[in-house]
């Protein structure tokens, strides 16, 4: 058997992200991105891969409410509950500009297709419009007698018109030249959505009485009325560009003889979650799903859609749903040359609290989640799509395990808090089982890993069951399970539940602190684990020993051998609940995650932590590990999954790589050295970031002549990201008496070189200038002490006539001294004549004191009166 190689790290991939929390969302002219509002922020998503792109930060308790997005999909307006206006930078991701204007929340935004004007509705009753460069306000329109919810320009720029929807039921159009209200189309309710035709001149409004109008724009009548039965939200024309124009042909051909005027297409969505197409021609509908997407359980009055956008170059319909779903629909002829929708992709925006997942199949190309809703959504790995969604349970589900049957087929088993626990069949989509028989919620379920014939499930009424795959049929209807065996395991509520890779044993964790190992079919208690001081929230058996890792909430992780119960290892670094542990490398690793968002890989003969990952924001709840690959992925309470890949031999390679181009990079800093080419040097010392090296070359340049032309010129060499290191590699010489002379060179040139509008750019500068200021004045008060002291050395040896006084050489000895006689003439001109040599020969810089100069002239006088009476009375 080949040697095992220890996985020393992974890299994280995100996989699902939250990006939509319901409300305002905008797509861009191209349908490339979605701007979507997820709480105080915003979020450019990618439309094919669902990956954000970018986020807008709105601030703190910003709630967006309306957004909009300018013809090229450069500029992004949004507005919220703080009433404030903001237009966005999409290249930058900063806000240009911004105003108040409205007296409450701005419900709904339209930009003109010019681009120059915005025009906002608000919960204030009143439609303003602005003008997008300035920000200052054109027209003022009031009128309305409930909350404006809708807005549109009229997309023919010719026609300077604006449509507003209220809640009073009233459509009014505003002519833009006259600034006055030229029309009122009525409602009984809420007015939604609108819809402008092809040519121009009919207006469709939809809402939430039921019904569509069809308006004539020439006078301002209603042409017809279109009774849908459903709360509407959204109405579309079908235009002759779109993919859907093929699709309605065979309709416009039946009619085309019976219909006086050419029939306008459209679609409608709402409470119902069904996609309808309509004719105005004849007011009845033409198409109708069969089914709908949405989920079957949703709250009264937040269910079916929310709104709908056809999406330009043949890309489809896009719905979004009142759970945070965004559904692709393309339009395909049948056989029959009908019209049918398929579901082309699907994107969850919001997963809520992720609590279960599982790969499916060999390939491992699909992950089932188990989230707060009573569905399990599919996704498909590579595209980062819903594929599918399995309904049927009428609760949360809680739990679920995959496996590949005898036959091949890929089964997923689910259980749930309406007590009952599900079969379901990948391929078709289909439930073929449901077992009925527990008295609580069914929070573990687990699939026999040799034969694949049978499942356990636990459940709160603390009992264990055995469910056989026997008598299931090909029916269309799900089949009843059987419950072979039946115990009652613990005293508290089962977590988790795993079964050996023979299919002898299965073991089953509860919240009363114990696993218990139980012999199969019959569940005969084989052995009690004792010694976790909180509930245990995962049981899995090693694939190679003859042990069982469980995790508790007491922080550890506990390896227990089957034979005797004893507790053989136990893993402490969790600062929180250890909800999931799982075996790695033939049972030679550990990986786990916690209620403290954290996922630790271990070794398990050292009982090593080898590495640690903070990817998650909240409590990590599902674990699962990739069978082939041990790709792992991770979800938790912060709507989120991650993937995990292997990277150890990619480290590995990299690893080198970096040696070796740091070995050439050494070679190439050496030779630059020796031709004293210090401005390379520098720059590649940056490069292999070798701060002892950097301080040997700034010290060698500071000794050199002219050191600041040369420090100079290796400074004007470095970029921002250099600069940075730098501040930080002196703040750190600063803090010691050797090194700070260079550092205090350096800095005062790196001063000189930048502007200080540059140096305000550098990342973290203030925090650097921080650490810098306290040790220079500190170095300054020492030198400043060191010169004062300096003052006292000079008087100490002055007084101990240890330093030669000087004299100024304007000093002269009076003339009543200076005798007639040549004798003492000559003595004392030769005397003064030394003392100003000795004068000269001083240098300007020494700074002698005054009190030392009074005292030279004092002496010098008396010396020269001494020497003329000493002449005069020898003479």
């Amino acid at each position: 058997m080949a040697t095992l190689s220890f996985k020393k790290n992974y890299r994280c991939v995100p996989f699902l992200q939250q990006f939509y929390e319901g409300g305002a969302f905008v797509v861009s002219s191209d349908a490339s991105f979605i701007a979507c509002a997820c709480g105080d922020s915003i979020k450019i998503v990618d439309s094919d891969t669902a990956a954000i792109r970018s986020t807008v930060e709105g601030g703190e308790s910003e709630v967006f409410t309306a957004l909009a997005l300018s013809p090229n999909d450069k500029l992004l307006f949004s507005a919220g509950h703080s009433r404030q206006i903001r237009v966005w930078d999409l290249s930058t991701m900063k806000c240009v500009r911004s105003w108040k204007g409205h007296d409450g929340p701005v419900m709904g935004m339209a930009c003109h297709l010019s681009g120059g004007l915005l025009a906002t509705a608000g919960a204030d009753r009143k439609v303003l419009v602005w003008d997008v460069d300035g920000g200052f306000c054109t027209h003022y329109f009031t009128g309305h007698k409930g909350v404006v919810s809708s807005i549109l320009f009229h997309p023919d720029p010719s026609k300077q018109l604006l449509f507003s929807g209220s809640e009073d039921g009233n459509v009014r159009v505003w002519d833009l030249m006259s600034k006055k209200c030229i029309a009122t189309l009525g409602h009984e309710s809420t007015v939604t959505s609108f819809a402008i035709s092809e040519d121009g001149w009919t207006l469709l409004s939809a809402g939430r009485d039921k019904v569509v109008n069809v308006w004539n724009l020439h006078n301002y009548t209603c042409k017809k009325t279109v009774l849908t039965y459903e709360v509407l939200e959204a109405v579309l024309v079908i235009h002759s560009s779109s993919d859907f124009a093929s699709c309605v042909g065979s309709f416009s051909k039946k009619r085309e003889e019976t219909s006086v005027s050419p029939a306008i297409y459209f679609i409608t969505v709402g409470e119902r979650g069904v996609v309808r197409l309509w004719s105005s021609d004849s007011a009845v509908c033409l198409f109708e799903q069969k089914s709908s997407d949405v989920s079957n359980k949703m709250d009264e009055g937040n269910r079916g859609f929310t709104a709908a956008v056809l999406l330009p170059s043949n890309r489809g319909l896009l719905c979004v749903t009142a759970d945070q779903q965004f559904i692709f629909y393309s339009p395909v002829k049948t056989s029959k040359d009908e019209m049918s929708l398929i579901t082309s992709k699907r994107l969850i925006g919001y997963n809520e609290e992720i609590v279960d997942l599982k790969f499916l199949g060999d390939d491992e190309q699909f992950i089932a989640v188990a989230t707060n809703v009573e569905h399990i959504r599919v996704y498909d790995v590579a595209s980062k799509s819903c594929s599918y969604i399995l309904a049927g349970h009428t609760d949360i589900v809680l739990c679920l395990d995959s496996c590949v049957s005898s036959s091949g087929s890929t089964l997923i088993v689910t259980g749930s808090k309406d007590n009952n626990v599900r079969l379901w069949e990948a391929e078709s989509k289909t439930c073929i089982g449901v077992g009925v028989g527990h008295m609580g919620a069914v929070g573990a379920v687990a699939f026999s890993k040799k034969r694949r014939d049978f499942f356990v499930s636990g459940s709160s009424d603390r009992t264990l069951k055995v469910w056989s795959f026997d008598g299931l049929s090909e029916d269309a209807k799900p089949n009843n399970l059987k419950a072979k065996a039946i115990v009652a395991a613990h005293d508290k509520d089962i977590n988790s539940i795993a079964v050996a890779p023979n299919d002898s044993l299965v073991c089953s964790g509860s919240q009363d602190r114990t696993a218990c190992v139980w012999r199969l079919p019959d569940l005969v208690s084989v052995v009690v684990l004792r010694g976790h001081k909180r509930g245990i929230w995962s049981v899995e058996f090693s694939p190679v020993d003859q042990c069982v890792v469980t995790a508790s909430g007491d922080k550890t992780i506990k390896i227990w051998a089957i034979s005797d119960g004893s507790c053989l290892k136990t893993f402490e670094s969790h600062m929180s609940s250890v909800l999931r542990a799982s075996f790695l490398t033939r049972g030679t690793q550990l990986v786990s995650c916690g209620a403290d968002g954290s996922v630790m890989l271990w070794t398990v003969k050292t009982e090593e932590r080898i590495a640690v990952y903070d990817q998650h924001e909240d409590k990590v709840w599902a674990l699962a590990v990739g069978k082939k690959t041990e790709m792992l992925a991770t979800g938790g309470s912060d709507a989120a999954v991650n993937l995990w890949y292997d990277s150890t031999a990619l480290d590995k390679e990299e690893a080198l790589r970096k040696e070796e181009e740091g070995v050439l990079k050494g070679q190439e800093l050496e030779n630059a050295v020796s031709d004293a080419d210090y401005t390379k040097a520098i720059q590649i010392a940056f490069e292999l970031r070798r701060p002892h090296r950097l301080y040997v070359l700034f010290s060698e340049l500071c000794s050199k002549n002219d050191s600041d032309n040369h420090v100079g010129k290796s400074l004007g060499a470095l970029g921002k990201e250099e600069f940075r290191l730098l501040f930080e590699y002196l703040r750190e010489w600063n803090t010691k008496p050797k090194l700070c002379h260079v550092a205090q060179f350096v800095l005062f040139r790196a001063f000189s070189v930048l502007p200080p509008t540059e140096i305000t750019e550098i990342k973290g500068i203030g925090e650097l200038l921080e650490g810098l200021i306290p040790y220079s004045q500190r170095h300054f008060s020492r030198i400043d002490r060191l010169v004062r002291s300096s003052f006292l050395l000079d008087y100490t040896l002055t007084g101990m006539s240890v330093i030669q006084p000087e004299n100024d050489a304007n000093d002269k000895p009076p003339a009543d001294i200076i005798m007639k006689t040549g004798t003492a003439d000559i003595k004392l001109s030769n005397e003064h004549t030394d003392e100003q040599n000795q004068t000269h020969n001083e240098p300007e810089d020494k700074a002698p004191s005054k009190k030392r100069k009074s005292k030279s002239k004092s002496s010098s006088k008396k010396k020269a009166k001494s020497v003329a009476y000493t002449e005069v009375a020898a003479s």
